[in-house]
């Protein structure tokens, strides 16, 4: 009896092993965050540059090249940190882009706001997706030289924006998670012509 319930046990303990370790692996992120900047910006406050490694798999390559529009969202917080209450959310700052194939022109299309650009392979629409370059993404009254901030940045793909069946499967597929954890670096405010790593 004892050894019965003994080998049951073990085999429980193997199957919630193997989940735990199917869960970690689902949520790796397949975005790859570098280079990350926060620079003063003209209007005197900070813009934002940074380059996004994306690991596009089979699944998404063929969905964009059947006419699915995939929507990507890159958010941005500043914060101040606060001892004596609760962290002050200085800036918030969120963009997304919208790639599609147009089969009729068959070029891949990537759009932000009313903005758009054509490309003639899905790599070269990927390669100008992965760099943000000058986003301005605090205001110049929210922030003065030298003080200090928490900052985080990450970028995923945004799965609410597709056809509701596609969510569902978005659900149990690993294919569909593609996204980067929360990048969070200290930063102090550099004085114009700084850098704000």
């Amino acid at each position: 009896m004892t050894a019965s319930i003994t080998r049951c046990c073990r085999r429980l303990a193997e199957a919630l092993f193997a989940l735990c370790l199917a869960v970690s692996t689902a949520l790796a992120a397949d975005i790859d965050l570098r280079n990350v900047q926060l620079l003063p910006a003209e209007d005197g406050g900070l813009a934002l540059s940074a380059e996004f490694g994306l690991d596009f798999n089979p699944r998404l390559e063929e969905a964009v090249g059947k006419g699915l529009a995939l929507y990507f969202v890159a958010e941005f917080e500043l914060i101040r940190p606060r001892w004596y209450w609760f962290d002050e959310k200085v800036a918030k700052a969120s963009q997304t882009w919208r790639l599609t194939y147009h089969a009729l022109t068959r070029q891949y299309r990537l759009s932000t706001g009313v903005l758009h650009q054509s490309f003639g392979s899905l790599d070269e629409a990927l390669r100008v997706l992965s760099r943000v370059r000058h986003w301005p993404v605090v205001e110049r009254d929210r922030v003065h030289p030298g003080e200090r901030f928490d900052a985080m940045l990450r970028m995923r793909l945004d799965v609410s924006q597709l056809p509701k069946p596609f969510q569902v499967e978005a659900l149990s597929n690993r294919d569909w998670l593609l996204d980067t954890d929360w990048k969070r670096w200290t930063l102090t405010v550099p004085a114009a012509g700084g850098d704000g790593k």
